[in-house]
């Protein structure tokens, strides 16, 4: 390479960023056809992690390429590449080229198109750095931001509500669930004192240390979310309101399998444990059958599609928490080809739908002599979808029955469940590739034809690879594969991928799948009417229970507001004195940190006549019947306040207070003449009693901290170093000044934007004219 693995891998990372600046502008210039010009975007980043990765195999072991960005939290933009991250980065990279040219010609003559390039290639640059992320707090941010650009190709036709209700379930349930992961990163950093995960790779297993648990648990979180495990599974099949070419990206090589990812990230320092072995077979399980089981049920292609999307996750999880090597083997080898063939499935369900306009395989038949291209490339993904051979969808599931076929303990569950959700999802696929394009033609909506280039290129291509690399098997396995399932399980891996049928107990299971497959297939109207009828029968799933934790959510939160947010000040100022009170007495109460008895100070007696006009001020206060008499007895106090600040040697505070008590007096006695002076407040006894209590204990519990402030030893740290600094650095002699201005530049700052603000405000209440009534007589209020 022309530049060094450094800068290049740096260089991909920010491409599609760029990208998405600039795909409006060549869209507006070039029309659909900046599909084939764009898609040189994700080729070159395909490239580049193809030369990183191959350095990475040649030198043995994972090359770390940082940049500092925060050094002082030490967080830096860091990216590891080592087996695991190379097959991820050439999936999303890979797949991505074939789905920006698809993209150009699905939307063909789409108003916003430009706009869907730009948002597509911001989903890529997230999903490229969550795989590619050494620092954790990196991935942290490029995970979330998977969730946010999803949100914004999910809901991408806005004006539909059920694309928005889609968009903002994916949103709030991959988001929470990206919370959960952030505080799973936080404790694994204050278990091992690290900050990027080679680091926390290389401190080994956490299983013996005592924040395991809650490690594991919010981790789990995090990759169960956004990888769809039961029962969070909901969110993608609803995410099947975005157009089609969202739909095939985000399933076969990106979000989704997010959580895939880190759980076989994190599998060397987590894995292998009771709970791990445990909690992954059992969710993973359960995913897979319920995912297979809605699929049967449905009669859209993309739903199809996207429950046996659930399902694979689930098997793929399922597999990973086995912790065997020859299981994380097989899951590896069925993520590749899961990405080949459910890219290429939903391409094809895009273009069936934008050549027919319809999706229902009830309403569809004959296609396969209107799209011939279309129909061979559906046939020959379903074909490795089925685990058939002479695909490396049949060497990865060959791989996992050998594993499971020869496991201990709950390997025999594991593996039940893997034929029978095997045997579902071949069921399915073939329900995709075979139900539209056999059988009579059927009238549809738009007359049904091969669509253009742009949408057959990718199936084409991603379904030939599917049989393509189990040519190359021996390469595939031991130069791209191998390396990951290394990575993943830290056991060496030499995977011998080769297309000879081996007679043995995995091919008799996968013989047992495909005849469970071909039976569930051949009755699948009965099998979907059963499901459908169970359903019903439960009548309650999470995608309905989603929508009534939204309204528990926002009925709570009206409540709580309209009990906090009264709208009556005395309310709100009460709440905040016993704040104020509690959180002033019970540190105090509970450290035991009350003043020590002191001695009355000997006063002058000018210093006892400012004490007795504060005293008089706070009389005139508490029993005015008049708010300007309130208002003036308020100045009294504060004056009393400034005189007590100068007598004790800091005449500079003494003139704020004083300038402070002169505008307030001022500004509120105005403020007032837009009300009625005269007006009485009528307090009860038992108000008066509670605002006094209320004020005595306050002002007490305040007396009491600074009393025992003062009763310790003076740290005179910060005063030497503004003494030490302040002509040093600000270049003032003025200490004072200095730190208000240069020190504490900012909170001046904002200190003066709200005196501005308020001022502001002040001046619209002043300039407010009196209403009158109707009958022109004033009422000397404002209404």
């Amino acid at each position: 390479m022309p530049i060094s693995h450094a800068s290049a891998i740096f260089l991909a990372a920010a491409a599609p960023f760029v990208a998405a600046i600039f795909a409006p502008v060549v869209h507006r210039l070039m029309g659909h056809r900046a599909g084939w010009l764009l898609a040189l975007v994700p080729a070159f980043m395909f490239y580049v992690v193809w030369e990183v990765g191959g350095q990475a195999r040649v030198a043995g072991s994972a090359q770390i390429y940082a940049m500092p960005w925060v050094p002082s939290y030490n967080v830096s933009i860091s990216f590891l590449v080592d087996g695991l991250s190379t097959l991820f980065g050439l999936v999303i990279a890979g797949i991505g080229t074939f789905i920006i040219v698809y993209s150009g010609g699905y939307l063909k003559g789409h108003v916003h198109q430009g706009r869907f390039f730009s948002f597509m290639f911001l989903f890529m640059g997230a999903m490229f750095g969550v795989v590619l992320a050494d620092n954790l707090i990196t991935l942290f941010i490029y995970w979330e931001l998977t969730s946010i650009t999803s949100f914004l190709l999910i809901g991408f036709d806005h004006a539909r509500q059920a694309s928005r209700r889609a968009a903002l379930q994916a949103l709030i349930v991959t988001g929470g669930g990206g919370l959960s992961l952030l505080a799973g990163l936080i404790l694994m950093m204050l278990a091992t004192g690290e900050t990027s995960m080679s680091g926390i790779l290389a401190k080994g297993s956490l299983a013996s240390h005592v924040l395991y648990v809650p490690i594991l648990i919010t981790v789990l979180g995090g990759a169960f979310t956004k990888s769809a495990q039961f029962p969070f599974h909901f969110w993608l099949p609803n995410a099947m309101e975005a157009p089609t070419p969202v739909s095939a990206y985000l399933h076969s090589a990106t979000m989704v399998k997010a959580g895939v990812y880190l759980l076989m990230r994190v599998h060397p320092v987590l894995g292998d444990t009771a709970l791990w072995t445990t909690i992954l077979p059992v969710f993973g399980g359960v995913t897979l059958l319920v995912g297979t089981l809605l699929a049967l049920r449905q009669t859209d292609l993309k739903l199809i599609l996207a429950y046996t999307t659930v399902a694979s996750l689930g098997l793929m999880v399922m597999l990973t928490g086995t912790s065997l090597p020859v299981a994380i083997e097989g899951a590896v080898l069925y993520l590749f080809a899961h990405s080949l063939f459910k890219g290429c499935l939903f391409m094809v369900a895009g273009t069936v739908d934008h050549e027919t306009g319809t999706r229902d395989i009830t309403g569809l038949g004959g296609l396969r002599r209107l799209m011939p291209i279309t129909f061979a490339a559906a046939f020959v993904a379903a074909w490795s979808m089925g685990g058939l051979p002479l695909t490396i969808g049949f060497i990865g599931k060959e791989t996992m029955y050998h594993a499971l076929a020869h496991g201990e303990g709950s390997a025999i569950f594991v593996l039940v469940v893997a034929i029978l959700g095997n045997a579902m999802m071949f069921a399915a696929g073939f329900a995709v590739a075979t139900l539209p394009f056999f059988g009579a033609t059927r009238e549809t909506p738009k007359k049904a034809h091969e669509g253009p280039a742009m949408l057959w290129l990718g199936p084409v291509v991603l379904s030939a690879l599917g049989v393509v690399t189990l040519v190359f098997g021996h390469w595939v396995g031991t130069e791209l594969l191998g390396p990951m399932a290394t990575a993943i399980s830290k056991a060496p891996s030499a995977m011998h991928i080769a297309p000879a049928i081996h007679f043995n107990l995995p091919f008799g299971l996968s013989v047992v799948t495909v005849a469970l497959g071909l039976l569930v297939l051949w009755r699948l109207a009965d099998v979907r009417r059963m499901v459908a009828a169970v359903l019903r029968a439960i009548g309650w799933g999470p995608d309905l229970g989603f929508d009534q934790a939204v309204r528990a959510t926002v009925r709570l939160s009206v409540a709580v507001t309209r009990t906090v947010q009264s709208g009556k000040m005395e309310f709100y100022l009460t709440v905040t004195f016993l704040v104020a009170a509690a959180a002033l007495i019970v540190p105090m109460v509970l450290y035991d940190e009350f003043p020590k008895p002191m001695t009355w100070p000997r006063l002058t007696f000018y210093e006892w006549s400012i004490f007795f006009i504060a005293a008089l001020g706070l009389y005139a206060i508490v029993t005015a019947r008049t708010r300007l008499i309130a208002i003036v007895s308020l100045g009294i106090q504060g004056f009393a306040v400034a005189l007590i600040f100068m007598l004790f040697g800091a005449p500079d505070l003494s003139f704020t207070q004083f300038m402070v008590e002169t505008l307030s007096v001022v500004i509120l006695a105005l403020v007032m003449t837009r009300l009625n002076l005269d007006y009485q407040d009528p307090r009860s006894v038992a108000l008066v009693l509670k605002d006094g209590v209320i004020a005595i204990v306050t002002g007490g519990a305040l007396a009491a901290l600074l009393l025992t402030v003062t009763q310790t030893a003076f740290d005179s740290r910060l005063s030497d170093f503004f003494a030490a600094n302040s002509r040093v650095i600000a270049h003032g002699r003025n200490i004072v000044n200095v730190i208000i201005v240069d020190f504490r530049g900012l909170d001046t700052l904002g200190e003066i934007s709200v005196v501005m603000v308020t001022g502001l405000a002040i001046l619209a209440l002043i300039r407010i004219k009196t209403r009158r009534a109707p009958d022109g007589a004033g009422t000397g209020k404002v209404t």
